[in-house]
């Protein structure tokens, strides 16, 4: 009997014990559950990607502020060279926002095209990330000859961003989108299907008219096409008749072409991953005779290929030309060694087959050279040195 009622006293203490036991796991649980949550949360609330409550944003603050000590000892130590010299923010993605003139490169077009009275030229330059620019008759419309097509690439890319169009949908080649000079498609039997993507590259690469008028088709024809161009302020630009359209009855202009290009390279238009199939695309162009090769003879050395040549010194060019004999074109994204970039687009008109176009042309890219050469880097402080 003395063994049984001391294995029973005290009957209450069990209780207590497990529901405190209960309460630790429980706070542990939840403790990683919260912690998960605000790790997968938190991006996205700072980048106002998801709305958020008050409260959450507390909490995140909260638990970013109070780390351990030797955790943001650790953090400041790497990150920050020195409090003297505190870390500058990356440059914003710029706009197509001209703000200061380069006098001296628009004075210089001028003699340039005056040189040539019997050629009508346009040229427009714009450096993204500072505003600096410089024209010649920028807004004057223009035969577009093939230099059109870098604006239905950019409207067909905005399909596949709706919803509207997806890049592995087959297009049919019908009688009336047929189109004669450049490209291999126009060659296949009617009612071949190639799938969009090939479609839009061989556009760009080869410069195919026939996959040209495919897009301008599956867009919903010429006038909706110039109804959208207008949205985009491509005031310009207008596809009267199918490619290759060799009377120039298609229009567009220096700062059209331009526009459009940067339209895309500074998030106006086009999610990030269009934005990755323009650039991916427009860098197939085989031609690169006219902005690329001028350029590169602007900034000197080696003559060679252009893209390599320019490859060597930093520089890239993603472009698109045109000519249609009476009328040349080229536009493009021009990469700098110290990451800007600048759009530029360059039109001529002349004497059927004029060598003298072509060469307006790159005397005109070749003037840029001196004011796109890259900014000087600064040197590091002596605390931001790697360690040995």
């Amino acid at each position: 009997m003395t063994g049984r009622r001391s294995s029973r006293s005290n009957p209450g203490w069990q209780q207590p014990l497990w529901l405190l036991l209960r309460l630790i796991l429980f706070g542990v649980g939840l403790g990683v559950l919260s912690g998960t949550a605000l790790k997968l949360l938190a991006p996205q609330v700072r980048q106002q990607t998801l709305p958020a409550l008050p409260w959450l944003n507390d909490l995140i603050a909260l638990t970013s502020d109070h780390q351990p000590d030797d955790t943001n000892t650790t953090a400041t130590s790497e990150s920050a060279p020195s409090q003297e010299q505190p870390i500058t923010p990356a440059l914003l993605p710029g706009q197509f926002l001209p703000t200061q003139e380069i006098t001296a490169l628009s004075q210089r077009w001028t003699q340039l095209a005056a040189a040539q009275d019997d050629l009508e030229a346009t040229a427009f330059l714009l450096v993204l990330d500072d505003g600096r620019y410089a024209q010649m008759q920028a807004d004057r419309a223009m035969p577009a000859a093939s230099s059109i097509k870098t604006p239905i690439l950019l409207v067909s890319l905005e399909q596949i961003d709706r919803g509207d169009l997806r890049w592995n949908e087959p297009l049919t080649l019908t009688k009336p989108v047929v189109g004669g000079g450049a490209g291999w498609m126009a060659f296949k039997p009617l009612g071949t299907r190639f799938p969009t993507y090939e479609v839009a590259t061989e556009m760009i690469r080869i410069s195919d008219n026939t996959a040209t008028n495919l897009l301008i088709q599956r867009a919903g024809g010429k006038e909706r096409l110039n109804s959208r161009f207008q949205a985009l302020g491509l005031t310009a630009t207008k596809v009267n008749n199918w490619l290759p359209d060799l009377d120039g009855t298609n229009t567009t202009s220096a700062r059209d072409l331009s526009r459009a290009i940067a339209l895309v390279d500074t998030g106006g238009t086009l999610s990030l991953r269009t934005r990755d199939l323009f650039r991916d695309v427009m860098g197939t162009s085989v031609t690169n005779t006219l902005l690329p090769k001028g350029l590169m003879q602007g900034l000197g050395g080696d003559q060679g290929r252009p893209d390599p040549a320019l490859s060597r010194k930093g520089y890239r060019v993603y472009n698109k030309t045109g000519d249609i004999g009476i009328a040349y074109a080229d536009a493009g994204l021009i990469e700098l060694p110290d990451g800007r970039r600048a759009v530029a687009g360059f039109l001529v008109k002349g004497p059927f087959n004029d060598p003298r176009s072509t060469n307006l042309i790159r005397a005109m890219a070749a003037a840029m050279a001196p004011h796109l050469k890259p900014a000087p880097s600064p040197p590091r402080a002596a605390s931001a040195q790697p360690s040995p």
